[in-house]
């Protein structure tokens, strides 16, 4: 009886996408280790499968010194956009950075067991990433569709996670997992009115006129002499500064946030993690990276609420 009570669970931690709510996942992390409580597994989707790996990799540290500094200018910079290859984004200057003071290695190789989540864009498979190089797994998985560009692996077109497993539970089990931590960025995105919020935000960005210019520019030199829209109507199309009519980007998060929310729904009903966290953050847009020390505070915040159920969960475990 005494050895059942020290018995220690294996604990997995499942980091489920949402964009720029992401950032949430280093608030839990810091949280938990706070409370001595370290995952032995991770798994990630989209956005969580780039903390999860900064975390496996023991650079957490280096992540959210940066992001907490991120700028609207900045995430300007790394938008490489184009046209022609499956989405708005390339992503490839999203990863460049990221390899920035860090060497790629195999995901077998790190001490912590690792998964990312992907799907399989032919056939609509969810595929476990768990060999094979980290940051291409974590491209593969942020691959949101219509934002960043597809990426192949293995001779198969590869979009992000959260399209067929939006928190994944499952892997966590899979590779061994007793008791398992998930995080929902999208509980309660559906149905709440953002757009005063989204305003604010507008107006505050077109101060930010060079910043304005730098992304007009670039999609001017995307379109070239196809682009006769003026500048404004464009961005107002793109970015939502319409009062009239949601802009592209809105629809198109607003789209992923229902989908995600219904699919994580039914998975969560036949696969319920031991315990939920849900960050309250249905204000934060899809691009809203810059938003970073209340979002990351909100996923601390997330932890503290659930600490005695955290508690008893790994204590029964």
């Amino acid at each position: 009886m005494n050895a059942h009570k020290q018995h220690k669970p294996t604990i997995g931690l499942a980091l489920g996408s949402g964009s720029a709510r992401g950032w949430a996942h280093i608030g839990v992390i810091n949280a938990l280790a706070e409370q001595g409580i370290e995952p032995d597994i991770i798994t990630g989707c989209s956005i969580g499968s780039m903390v999860g790996a900064a975390y496996a990799k023991g650079e957490l540290d280096n992540l959210e010194k940066w992001v907490r500094q991120l700028q609207w200018k900045e995430i300007v910079d790394l938008m490489d956009i184009s046209f022609l290859g499956g989405g708005f984004l390339k992503g490839d200057k999203l990863i460049e950075f990221f390899k920035q003071g860090t060497k790629d290695i195999d995901i077998e190789d790190l001490k912590i067991p690792f998964g990312a989540v992907t799907t399989d864009l032919d056939t609509g498979r969810e595929i476990w990433l768990q060999n094979g190089s980290l940051l291409d797994a974590v491209r593969a998985s942020i691959a949101l569709p219509g934002l960043f560009t597809p990426v192949e692996r293995e001779g198969r077109w590869h979009v992000d996670g959260g399209l067929v497993n939006p928190v994944p539970v499952s892997l966590c089990r899979a590779m061994g997992a007793e008791v398992v931590i998930a995080v929902n960025l999208n509980g309660d995105v559906v149905g709440k009115h953002r757009r005063e919020r989204e305003k604010e935000l507008a107006e505050a960005r077109k101060q930010e006129t060079e910043t304005e210019h730098q992304l007009w520019e670039r999609f001017v030199d995307t379109f070239k002499n196809t682009v006769k829209t003026k500048k404004e109507t464009l961005l107002e199309e793109l970015l939502g500064t319409n009062e009239d009519m949601p802009g592209m980007f809105e629809v198109l998060a607003g789209s992923i946030n229902i989908m995600q929310d219904r699919i994580t729904r039914s998975r969560m009903a036949g696969d319920p993690a031991e315990i939920m966290l849900s960050p309250r953050l249905a204000h934060i847009g899809l691009l809203e990276f810059d938003q970073a020390d209340e979002v990351i505070a909100e996923g601390r915040a997330s932890v503290e609420r659930m600490q005695s159920a955290i508690e008893y969960a790994i204590q029964t475990g």
